[in-house]
């Protein structure tokens, strides 16, 4: 696949009144076979976008759950290669995304982008490179034929999530609050403005991750956003069941659809401020 196939799934979507589920993996987690098989069911299972998190050994902004299955992957042997292997062993008809930090990429030499097209992703997320922080990397990622995803925290000021933006393509991953990745009880009850500010800053499709986990949540915030972000309670699933991690898929899944509706445009007033700060566990 290619850069364009990120944004035509986006396009497919918005035009069906659909919201996109982005699931992250852990490359090698359980191990190799396992990752091949809980792809190719997360797809079945209503996956858009999947996001393939390449293992790495100091993964800083990851909560317990993905430092766990990076460690275990890396036990297990998985390379960036490796990595990239399963992308073709998986073939699967949905945009695959390199979820990396920096170090990894730079480790597999200067052709590793181009390797990663060849293997069929569609783009690249890369958690700790911040739009300015190194040009010259940051041009190398932006032409390379993926599309680059970039971070925004609930805390940039609108000017800087437009430069963000401007740097980035195919959609902003929206971190819905500060701290490391894992599961919440609840959604931050700014979410929804905070939303409102990113979508007034881009035309880009906005997905929210950090700490979604149930079908209650997928509701809410597909009210908000063109997408929603799970990894790590599918990462903690699948290391108890691939089969767990795809029937959660599926919840997430139907959560998503009972959104319903035309999403805010940019700028528009959110018609579901307060609903996110809601979806708590019942009594």
């Amino acid at each position: 696949m290619s850069a364009g196939a990120l944004a035509s799934r986006f396009t497919a979507l918005r035009q069906a009144r659909r919201r996109a589920l982005v699931c992250y993996v852990t490359a090698g987690f359980p191990d190799a076979a396992a990752t091949v098989t809980l792809v190719q069911g997360l797809a079945a299972a209503g996956a858009d976008v999947i996001e393939l998190g390449i293992p790495f050994s100091d993964p800083l902004a990851d909560g317990p759950v993905i430092q766990g299955s990076s460690q275990r992957a890396l036990d297990n042997g998985m390379t960036y290669e490796g990595a990239l292997a399963l992308i073709g062993r998986a073939r699967v008809d949905v945009p695959i995304i390199l979820f990396t930090y920096l170090n990894p990429l730079l480790a597999a030499g200067p052709d590793a982008l181009r390797r990663a097209v060849d293997a069929g992703a569609a783009g690249v997320l890369v958690t700790d490179l911040p739009v300015g922080a190194d040009p010259p990397r940051e041009e190398w990622l932006g032409s390379s034929g993926l599309a680059f995803v970039r971070l925004v925290a609930p805390t940039t000021p609108p000017a800087r999530m437009a430069e963000i933006a401007r740097h980035g393509s195919g959609f902003v991953y929206l971190i819905s609050r500060l701290g490391v990745t894992g599961e919440r009880a609840d959604l931050p009850p700014e979410l929804p403005l905070t939303v409102q500010r990113l979508r007034s800053a881009t035309d880009l499709p906005v997905c929210v991750g950090f700490g979604i986990a149930r079908r209650d949540q997928a509701t809410a915030v597909g009210r908000l956003a063109d997408g929603i972000v799970v990894g790590s309670a599918l990462v903690a699933a699948a290391g108890r069941s691939i089969d767990g991690a795809i029937d959660l898929a599926r919840e997430l899944r139907r959560g998503l659809d009972a959104a319903g509706g035309e999403l805010p445009g940019a700028g528009a007033p959110t018609r579901a401020a307060g609903e996110a700060s809601r979806a708590t566990p019942p009594a």
